[in-house]
């Protein structure tokens, strides 16, 4: 969110201003890492510093946010109370979409949204055979090892991604994970050619998964098919990217259209 985006949201017809502002200030950390400092915020939201204060002291005393002893301050826990709260209906609404990936695929599939620097499962229909991938919902993971991250950070411009990988840091959780942020850029320019992203035993010795953004979404998005390398082999992945696509752009023209309050 650019100073011009603040200003423009604390001019809008018929909004409450403090409020508007407050959400942005809460947005700009967020894009920080969710930890920032005061003067950070006065330089990106151009607002005054008086202002910012006064808001942050709001948002502290309503556990929004937290002031941690070096002064800065940290998104606060009663946002993840919120978040979860926001995911259950969207994973109610994807459900119907990830099933028909499971009827036509036969593998576990998984809806996965970008929350600060991690990628979360909210939704997720399970496979019919005794050998699965279960991967439980509310999990949270680094995107820079799944195909969910890949997916979802394909959206962003090579800075942004820079960015977060600055702050999250590449371990390795096994030895095929991308651990630089140059071999993590070419892997992202290879998902955006061809509309997809895979996770080849990345995150999970003898784990592949194949996952694709979701077009249009009102947030950042992304659906994933996963099972056993055995039977996710690169035919079958080519085979089921056209499907993944379809169900992709069909879920997120359904959130996008949605009526207020149903998503």
């Amino acid at each position: 969110m650019s100073p011009s985006d603040v200003r423009r949201s604390s001019a809008g017809g018929g909004g409450v201003q403090s409020l508007e502002r407050a959400f942005a200030l809460l947005e700009l950390m967020a894009d920080a890492g969710g930890v920032t400092g005061l003067s950070e915020l006065a330089a990106r939201s151009g607002l005054p510093l008086p202002t910012i204060h006064r808001l942050m002291r709001t948002l502290v005393a309503c556990g929004y946010v937290r002031q941690q002893a070096n002064r800065r301050y940290a998104l606060g826990p009663r946002l993840i109370r919120l978040g979860e709260a926001a995911a259950r209906p969207l994973a109610t609404w994807a459900r119907p979409y990830l099933a028909r990936l499971v009827a036509e695929t036969g593998e576990t599939a998984n809806m996965a949204l970008l929350d600060g620097d991690d990628a979360v499962y909210v939704a997720q229909v399970p496979s019919r055979h005794s050998m699965r991938m279960f991967t439980e919902v509310g999990r949270r993971v680094l995107p820079h090892s799944t195909g969910v991250g890949k997916a979802l950070l394909s959206g962003l411009a090579d800075e942004e991604v820079r960015a977060l990988l600055r702050r999250t840091g590449m371990p390795a959780a096994t030895e095929r994970t991308i651990t630089t942020p140059d071999a993590f850029l070419r892997a992202l320019d290879e998902v955006r050619e061809r509309g997809y992203a895979v996770d080849d035993n990345e995150q999970e010795i003898g784990v592949r998964c194949i996952a694709v953004a979701l077009p249009e979404a009102p947030t950042a998005a992304a659906i994933s098919v996963s099972g056993p390398a055995g039977r996710l082999t690169d035919e079958a992945v080519e085979k089921l990217a056209p499907l993944l696509r379809e169900v992709a752009a069909e879920l997120g023209a359904a959130l996008a259209t949605a009526p207020e309050g149903e998503e």
